[in-house]
């Protein structure tokens, strides 16, 4: 299982109707995949978190790496471009780049064996994943509390049964927001709140404890990253349980996380953490430490096949006879190319996920979908 070439593909979709998270504004919805192809023929697909040109850029300077190497060496293959790399990358587009060739590699051993990923990394604890639907991003223009409870009452009449919002723009128009997709969905569907790091620890601290009574699953990203010592503040001073891990980076940087105590709840994304084989380890540490973990997930469907071979294989924390399952994230903005790039696209049925099980991510990809939305070129 010789690699021949790594191709990437760069995806495209301008918006009409733009929103925004707690800093950024999206007016196209962006993507960069990965292509591994063998000797034989043989090709595994992997996403990239993150903008798509900068993440290409970095696969390609990764090439010399891979061409002419076994792809069935992930372990080896992973550590070698992390250490040619690591001087410079410890986190950030070196890792998202590293991630998505992970998948890919693990695309291919999947196929190579003819199991599903989930097999080859210890076998699944479970087929079907219940999904939360994220959305609820402001619009450009709008009374949001109104927009924001029509929106997700449709996620929950759509089978959802939970939802996750953002918010991280203003305290007091978050609060309003909050309380009205509370009374939209009702007290039987789930609700967590995402700030994107959207504010500092005074106002975390305050909008916690002013929607405490809203029965929140999770308060996502309340600080920036850096701030491990804001995110401790947080969870102390506020009853709502903290999570984040999107924006940190392999088993070094979730260690010190975990030995911090910063959050209750670990969300790495496997196309950017490291792929598999890094989502692996951080699981096991995760699991170590009594840490909830919940992947993150932001892509096309390779990247929600590649978390839910991840979900498949998440050990129950703790074991018991009725165990807490994990989530899949599900975005559910617009995005014309998230299902399109998929031949059999990835859907959710009464709030549930079946994981795929096909050989390797158990998805095939519709190259006319790559052609129909390839990134203009700069």
């Amino acid at each position: 299982m010789r690699i021949a070439e790594i191709h990437t593909h760069l995806l495209h979709h301008d918006l009409d109707a733009p929103f925004e998270s707690s800093f950024s504004r999206f007016d196209a919805r962006t993507a960069c995949l990965v292509e591994v192809v063998c000797e034989d023929g043989t090709a595994g697909w992997g996403e990239c978190l993150g903008p798509s040109a900068p993440n290409a850029a970095i696969v390609k300077a990764m090439r010399s790496l891979l061409i002419g190497e076994n792809a069935l060496d992930t372990e080896r293959l992973w550590l070698t471009l992390y250490h040619q790399f690591r001087d410079q990358g410890q986190m950030g587009l070196a890792v998202t780049a590293l991630s998505g060739i992970d998948v890919a590699l693990w695309d291919i051993k999947g196929k190579h064996f003819g199991v599903p990923a989930h097999v080859l990394m210890g076998g699944a604890f479970r087929k079907r994943v219940p999904a939360y639907a994220t959305g609820g991003f402001r619009r450009v223009s709008g009374d949001r509390p109104s927009y924001l409870a029509e929106e997700t009452a449709g996620y929950a009449a759509a089978g959802f049964r939970a939802v996750k919002i953002k918010i991280g723009y203003d305290k007091d128009e978050d609060i309003a927001a909050i309380r009205a997709v509370r009374e939209a969905i009702g007290r039987d569907v789930r609700l967590m709140i995402d700030a994107n790091h959207g504010y500092d620890a005074v106002e975390a601290i305050a909008l916690g404890n002013a929607v405490a009574d809203q029965d929140i699953d999770w308060f996502e990203e309340p600080v920036v990253p850096e701030d491990l010592a804001g995110y401790r503040d947080i969870r102390s001073r506020q009853p709502i349980p903290v999570a984040g891990g999107e924006t940190w980076y392999t088993r070094w940087s979730m260690r010190t996380v975990m030995e911090s105590r910063s959050v209750d709840i670990l969300q790495p994304d496997v196309c950017g953490t490291g792929g598999l084989s890094e989502s692996l380890k951080i699981a096991d540490m995760a699991a170590a430490f009594g840490i909830r973990l919940v992947p993150h997930v932001w892509g096309t469907g390779v990247a929600v096949a590649a978390a839910l071979q991840f979900l498949a294989v998440l050990p129950p924390v703790p074991p018991r006879h009725e165990p807490r399952g994990p989530w899949l994230e599900f975005d559910q903005t617009d995005n014309p190319f998230r299902q399109a790039v998929l031949t059999v696209p990835i859907t959710q049925s009464d709030g549930m996920v079946a994981v795929p099980e096909g050989p390797g991510l158990g998805i095939t990809v519709n190259r006319d979908a790559l052609d129909r939305f390839k990134a203009p070129q700069a």
